[in-house]
């Protein structure tokens, strides 16, 4: 029963998450007059299709890691001679027929419903779920801790870390993780007084939470939308911070994990709750969104940057070059699946 509830809380947290990423490029595409032949939840052989009246075939695969938006034509966007041979009303409805500016729109339009998407759930969550919130006062300073050395004292109030305004004791641990192999700069308040120390990287600070000091929290409709805008924006801060520590060897690649890692978080919060739920699905697509912007070819972002180039030196990319590109952004994909997999194996099995 437990691997048929992961299984099931996978297709739901992965089918919602490509489904908005994709409903963006199709809504944009459609808006933009651009001919959309087929819209697919997962890859592989259909196991349930239709057409719409637009002549656009829905599709649900086999392999639901993942799905694409089929553009007429999208595929030419390096190859403009075969495109100018076409006639006029092959043209029609082309990718390559509409602007610059619109084709920006349709490759970033899955991004932006991604980044919507976790705004509105994060949002729903803070306006219909009071919190019990961890208020940030040190209960208790580990002796020898990075802390204790440093000078923090119980009874403190965590007010700021670096740039970051600490309102909970969960944002302290988010900020933690973003110092990572760095001093992070605190301010306590200590009384009527503000004090502010370092706290050196370390595994753990050594600072425990005061138990008792809690408080149930519910926002305001115009709260939430600024709480749940804010969750996304830490989010996607978070992401990037752990992505460019990978990069530079601060952090190890041995934590990435593939979708075996989403299946066992997403069936823990099925277990848990409606709400866990929402949040998983809020925080994949979150990352989904973010991953997505990075600049590699066959990625969004990767297709954004190369228009952004082609608009600066009014000069359109193509030839054996932008081949290679494609290939090595494909390949590097590749690399990156099998490294998460992997990774996610050695911790199941050892």
């Amino acid at each position: 029963m437990h691997t048929i509830t992961t299984i099931i809380a996978l297709l739901i947290v992965l089918g919602v998450v490509v489904f908005i990423h994709e409903l963006g490029h199709f809504l944009a595409a459609r808006w933009a007059g651009a001919r959309v032949d087929a819209f697919s939840i997962g890859f592989g052989p259909a196991l349930i299709k239709w057409h719409d009246r637009h002549n656009t075939v829905w599709k649900i695969c086999c392999l639901p890691l993942g799905g694409y938006v089929s553009i007429y034509g999208q595929e030419d966007m390096f190859n403009r001679k075969k495109y100018q041979e076409l006639s006029r009303a092959k043209k029609q409805g082309h990718y390559l027929s509409m602007p610059a500016w619109k084709q920006f729109i349709v490759i970033g339009a899955g991004v932006f419903m991604n980044f919507v998407l976790a705004w509105l759930i994060y949002s729903g969550i803070y306006a219909f779920k009071p919190k019990n919130v961890q208020l940030p006062v040190v209960g208790q300073v580990i002796q020898g801790s990075v802390a204790f050395k440093s000078g923090v004292k119980p009874g403190d109030i965590i007010v700021k870390i670096d740039k970051s305004n600490i309102t909970n004791w969960g944002e302290i641990i988010i900020a933690k993780e973003l110092a990572a192999a760095r001093d992070a700069n605190v301010t306590l308040a200590r009384g009527d007084k503000l004090v502010q120390v370092k706290l050196a990287p370390a595994p753990r600070w050594g600072l425990v939470a005061d138990g008792s000091k809690t408080e149930f929290r519910k926002k305001g409709f115009f709260g939430a939308l600024y709480s749940g805008a804010r969750e996304t924006y830490y989010q996607s801060k978070t992401l990037l911070t752990v992505l460019k520590q990978i990069v530079t060897g601060e952090r190890s690649a041995k934590q990435l994990g593939s979708f075996i890692t989403i299946a066992q978080v997403s069936g823990q919060a099925m277990a848990t709750g409606f709400f866990a739920l929402l949040t998983i699905i809020a925080l994949l697509s979150v990352n989904l969104g973010v991953i997505n912007l990075l600049p590699i070819p066959v990625l969004d972002g990767g297709y954004l940057l190369i228009l952004v180039i082609e608009g600066i030196t009014r000069k359109k990319l193509g030839g054996r070059g932008m081949e290679i590109a494609i290939v090595c952004g494909w390949i590097f994909l590749a690399a990156v699946l099998a490294l998460t997999m992997w990774n996610d194996l050695v911790r199941v099995f050892g």
